[in-house]
């Protein structure tokens, strides 16, 4: 998404019994309810502050902050992750978590975490979401964890009083690694949505019966033979997601009605070498860059974020993804004009505060940053 500080906010909801409706979060939840989903997954759900109810559509995330155990006392690790129940169900928010091997938050979560634990959240944020693109007729793709944006899009779907086709395409190595399988198996029955479930091979105990092995074009066209005429919505591993578009390209299905979400975020890629330098060296047109705390001025050329000026110049930013999805490195910008070309981890409200991220955000004039 790309924003030139374009003003707009989401406009509140009026408050219910169960407490105020809020369009956003930035504060300490509460973990209520922690459930056993499969072997090596689980759901945590949490409450707000007073009760509050948040409004969020089906498929956003929320950035949490967890106070992790590491080599720096106090070290906190920030990590994305998607609300897997509606919205309908606003008085709390639910997320669901795999165990990754050698994954420190995740381990911890499943390990050390606790029901009446308390967890920093802000949020929510992202634009995969069929509320932003409403259609007759979608198909969904997940593998894995990748389940849980399309869940939340689907228990939604099913609770709209507007009839809606969907076909659910889901991916698992075995039976045993099925995310929310009963829930599935029940809706499955349910006219208006097919489900179909793709297993690489047996669990231990259970033969699988469906499909095997990995999704290809012809099962594809078996599965969703009316697949150009849908909206689809793709959500797993790099991998995974790269051969889903492989096959609808393969298919004729139109790139404008496909949409993507992953959070295997890559490591942010260094800034070149004569990306920004201190003041005074003239090296073609360049903006000059105040961050005013710190006391600190660069020059950036319009191609360089303002993160990456940042790190070649030696300052050290609150910074995570890179991508412009988590909405760690959120600062103010206090004078001039940049390119924000960010995956929604900031909010309209937020853009008409002047606040920016800066790892997506390019300078168009001279900038001064509050940092």
């Amino acid at each position: 998404m790309t924003e030139m500080l374009s003003r707009g906010a989401l406009a509140p909801a009026a408050p219910t019994a169960a407490g105020p409706f809020v369009d956003a979060v930035d504060d300490v939840l509460t973990c209520v309810v922690i459930e056993d989903v499969t072997h090596d997954v689980k759901s945590f759900t949490f409450e707000l502050p007073g009760r509050a109810q948040l409004y969020f559509l089906p498929g956003q995330y929320l950035t949490f902050t967890f106070p992790m155990p590491g080599p720096v006392a106090g070290e906190a690790v920030e990590r994305c992750y998607t609300i897997s129940s509606p919205p309908s169900r606003a008085a709390s928010v639910t997320i669901t978590v795999k165990r990754v091997p050698g994954g420190p938050v995740s381990n911890w979560l499943h390990d050390a975490f606790r029901v009446g634990d308390r967890v920093c959240a802000s949020g929510p944020f992202g634009e995969f979401s069929t509320a932003h693109h409403p259609a007759a007729k979608y198909v969904f793709f997940s593998a894995g964890s990748g389940i849980t944006p399309l869940m939340s899009m689907t228990r939604t779907l099913l609770e709209s009083a507007v009839p809606t086709d969907v076909v659910f395409v889901h991916s698992a190595r075995t039976p045993a690694d099925i995310i929310f399988r009963d829930e599935l198996d029940g809706i499955g029955a349910r006219p208006e949505l097919s489900v179909a479930v793709i297993c690489e091979g047996d669990a231990p105990g259970e033969e699988w019966h469906g499909p095997r092995g990995r999704l290809s074009l012809p099962l594809l066209r078996t599965l969703v033979p009316d697949l150009c005429e849908r909206e689809a919505f793709t959500c797993g591993p790099p991998p995974y997601m790269a051969a889903v578009r492989e096959l609808l390209d393969a298919a004729g299905f139109d790139p404008a009605f496909r949409h993507e979400e992953s959070f295997a975020i890559g490591a942010l890629p260094p800034a070149g070498p004569a990306a920004c330098d201190e003041v005074g060296e003239e090296t073609g047109r360049r903006f000059r860059v105040e961050f005013r705390r710190s006391g600190r001025v660069l020059e950036c050329d319009g191609g360089t974020t303002l993160l990456d000026g940042a790190i070649d110049a030696g300052l050290t930013l609150p910074s995570s993804c890179g991508e412009g999805v988590c909405g760690t490195c959120k600062l103010t910008l206090l004078s001039g004009r940049v390119d924000m070309r960010h995956s929604g981890g900031i909010r309209p409200r937020e853009i008409a505060q002047d606040k920016i991220l800066i790892c997506c955000s390019k300078p168009l004039d001279d900038v001064v940053v509050d940092a």
